[in-house]
């Protein structure tokens, strides 16, 4: 049974929980705000089920009882996870990618259910995943109900962009702060978990502190390309021309999308595409900062800083949707351009 105890690196947003459930204070609505991968969604596991169990222990679930056992299987009543994707089991068509969490999925999985009673009569809980995914309709179709929920109830919503829900939904949630994990402890975890100590190192460091995020890097096959990348970034900085650079982001993101698709059939290839570019890109412009602070030549210096505005710029173009082929031809011309 998952406990407060076993969050790992988050002890100044578990005792705020922990007083706040002690006091029997918890707010209706939370946002659980901070990095990808940190805990926010383990925390909120393992406060519903001390929230939902019958015979709770100070802070902790009992593990026994039948809420505790249905927490334990997967299949409690009154526990609810809600994610973006459900959007296509409430797509009469069944053909939506997903893209947003809307109100076609907020009304029945949320706000139709939070207004009933709880079936075992503890209360109930309701987990947002990606909140900051929720369009503007979807967010004010549960304002009432963040406010007067019926019975005992809890709603939690995890983001890793709080800024980007509505201000009328903040103001009715406690917001918890989640912060990175330190390098160590996330290359300590995942050594525990099998994986050769110097992947651990280095999954460690591109994801920054996010456990959940070097996890799913290993697993989805980004390791080897992340290695080669850093030796293309490498060989820019030490004047070689941009060469396939474009051409092998393109690839290695492609190749990203089609690991996605295995798992996951519906999903949108070219969303998955962009999605993989972008962590490509989020890779080269680490290891461009990196440079920035070992690097003491000021033509190095600034050459290094020309190409992570070339990054950001083409990061730029595909959060405005451009064709991924011309965001990449522009990323190879500045890149020529600021490493000259």
């Amino acid at each position: 049974m998952l406990q407060f105890s076993d969050i790992l690196g988050q002890s100044s947003a578990i005792n705020l929980l922990r007083r706040a459930y002690a006091a029997d204070r918890l707010p209706h609505g939370l946002i659980f705000a901070g990095p990808v991968g940190v805990g926010k969604g383990t925390t909120a596991r393992a406060l519903a089920g001390v929230f939902l169990c019958e015979h709770p222990a100070g802070d902790s679930a009992c593990g026994r009882c039948a809420s505790c056992r249905g927490m334990q299987a997967g299949n409690h009543p009154d526990y609810h996870v809600i994610f973006r994707e459900l959007i296509r089991y409430h797509d009469k068509g069944g053909k939506s990618k997903g893209i947003d969490l809307s109100i076609n999925v907020i009304r029945p999985e949320l706000i139709e259910p939070a207004n009933r009673k709880s079936a075992m009569g503890r209360g109930k809980v309701f987990i947002v995943e990606e909140a900051e995914t929720m369009n503007a309709a979807a967010q004010n179709s549960m304002l009432k109900t963040l406010e007067e929920p019926a019975g005992r109830t809890i709603i939690i919503l995890l983001t890793d962009q709080p800024e980007s829900l509505l201000a009328t939904i903040r103001s009715r949630c406690q917001m918890i702060r989640f912060a990175a994990l330190d390098r160590k402890l996330v290359t300590s975890e995942l050594g525990r978990r099998g994986i050769d100590p110097a992947t651990a190192d280095e999954a460690a460091g591109w994801t920054e502190g996010s456990l959940g995020a070097a996890i799913k890097l290993i697993e989805d096959g980004v390791a080897e390309p992340a290695r080669e990348l850093a030796g293309k970034i490498d060989a820019l900085l030490v004047g070689r021309a941009p060469g396939d650079l474009p051409d092998w982001l393109k690839k290695a993101a492609e190749a990203y999308a089609d690991k996605q698709l295995e798992r996951d059939e519906l999903a949108s290839k070219d969303a998955a595409t962009r999605t993989g570019l972008a962590l490509y890109m989020k890779l080269a412009a680490q290891r461009l900062r990196a440079t920035l602070k070992r690097e003491e030549d000021p033509d190095r210096l600034e050459q290094a800083c020309a190409a992570i505005d070339a990054i950001a710029l083409a990061e730029k173009y595909l959060d405005a949707n451009v064709n991924v082929s011309i965001a990449l031809q522009n990323l190879s011309a500045q890149l020529g351009d600021a490493l000259v």
